[in-house]
């Protein structure tokens, strides 16, 4: 078990919110905090709800708790969490928000919306090593969080979930708001649009790949730049995702040798 130290709005506040929908707890927060202007209040009040400790210090005591940290985290914004007795985090896992700030400029992306079987998931994992993806994005809602422990997706994707990078996000289309902010091009991975022949990767790409019952929801679809399909033959109705997020990772790779 590790202690982990968030920093900045948006990571603590998504912990607190994490902590809040656990349904046991094992591990401690305490959350520190400077000025309480509206964002910071926000969050204490959460904090509050949930039985986190909440200690009011002086700015230069919490530089003290980050000192150690990298130079983004250090830039806590007068609030810090304190998370103890959480689990080593992998070597592969990261965190979204001090991702973005230095994504690749030419850069690959795979987000999943609703793909949980975890056969599907490691055999993306595997693509994602073989053509060179820069990071897998899944949503905590669902089982995909929990890729790091699974056995099925380590088998699958020959070793590949090991060090691929990954991403818990909360809530998709913030993510997918965040990487367009950074100049990302969003292409949602669906039936009807333009093929996959006539379509221009951008330097910076984000592939959205949705669940083979339901696609990509609405609100995600209402994100993406364009939607991209590829051409098929045959009788049935479509790719397997995993299949359909391989040749969509190879394309994308063949076109950048």
């Amino acid at each position: 078990m590790a202690e982990n130290i968030y920093t900045g709005f948006h990571a603590v506040e998504e912990r607190v919110r994490r902590y809040a929908n656990e349904k046991t707890h094992s591990s401690t927060l305490r959350l520190y905090f400077s000025k309480p202007g509206p964002r910071i209040k926000k969050i204490i009040d959460e904090a509050k709800k949930n039985l986190i400790e909440c200690i009011q210090k002086e700015p230069a005591y919490l530089d003290k708790i980050v000192e150690k940290l990298d130079e983004n985290s250090r830039d806590h914004r007068g609030i810090v969490l304190i998370a103890s007795g959480e689990k080593e985090k992998a070597q592969n896992a990261v965190e979204f928000d001090k991702w973005i700030k230095s994504a690749p400029e030419k850069s690959t992306v795979i987000l999943l919306d609703s793909v949980t079987d975890p056969h599907n998931i490691g055999a993306i994992l595997r693509s994602c090593d073989q053509f060179g993806a820069n990071l897998l994005i899944v949503p905590e809602r669902n089982s995909t969080s929990n890729i790091l422990e699974n056995d099925i997706i380590a088998r699958t994707s020959a070793g590949a979930s090991a060090y691929i990078p990954l991403a818990v996000v909360t809530n998709l289309v913030r993510t997918v708001q965040q990487l367009k902010d950074s100049g990302f091009w969003i292409y949602g991975a669906d039936a009807g649009g333009t093929s996959l022949k006539e379509t221009d990767f951008a330097e910076k790409t984000c592939i959205i790949m949705g669940s083979e019952g339901h696609g990509i929801s609405h609100l995600l679809e209402q994100q993406c730049d364009s939607i991209v399909s590829i051409p098929t033959c045959g009788k049935i109705d479509s790719l397997n995702v995993s299949v359909a997020a391989g040749v969509l990772l190879y394309e994308r790779y063949r076109r950048s040798l």
